[in-house]
């Protein structure tokens, strides 16, 4: 029975880790900041050794490759609790539950948005040189 139910626990438990959004689409919003590229990364109150290696990777990615782009606006990181009332209603608009990455383009008030969270969780903790390649590869496609 203890089996059945670890079991069962952590079926819930890596099918909260995902999100409903589908991999790329596009979206309209009215917003006046410049052009940029926003690197999204949701979390909720607990999270998995995976989800924070997810978040100190992009970290690391952002900061030894993209830190003038960050630092001029090129760049954004926003880093979302979704257990907030903000981080909700953040959370609800790109439909996640529980922990995501997304990496978006901003230009000319249009979103186009890159559900990057099935690639974090397959390569984040188990290859993390291949999570970060793919990251920067992602940004600076995005950033042309």
């Amino acid at each position: 029975m203890k089996k059945i139910l670890m079991g069962m626990a952590l079926i819930f438990t890596l099918a909260g880790c995902g999100n409903k959004k589908a991999q790329q689409e596009t979206t309209s919003e009215s917003v006046s900041d410049k052009d940029r590229v926003e690197v999204l990364y949701f979390h909720g109150k607990q999270r998995c050794i995976t989800c924070n290696a997810i978040e100190n990777l992009t970290k690391e990615v952002l900061d030894e490759d993209f830190k003038k782009q960050l630092e001029n606006g090129e760049i954004q990181f926003k880093i979302i609790d979704i257990s907030t009332k903000e981080g909700e209603m953040t959370a609800d608009k790109y439909e996640v539950t529980w922990s995501s990455l997304f990496i978006d383009k901003w230009q000319n008030g249009e979103e186009t948005v890159n559900n990057m969270t099935d690639f974090a969780f397959t390569y984040a903790k188990s290859s993390p040189e291949v999570f970060k390649a793919g990251i920067k590869e992602k940004i600076e496609e995005l950033l042309d």
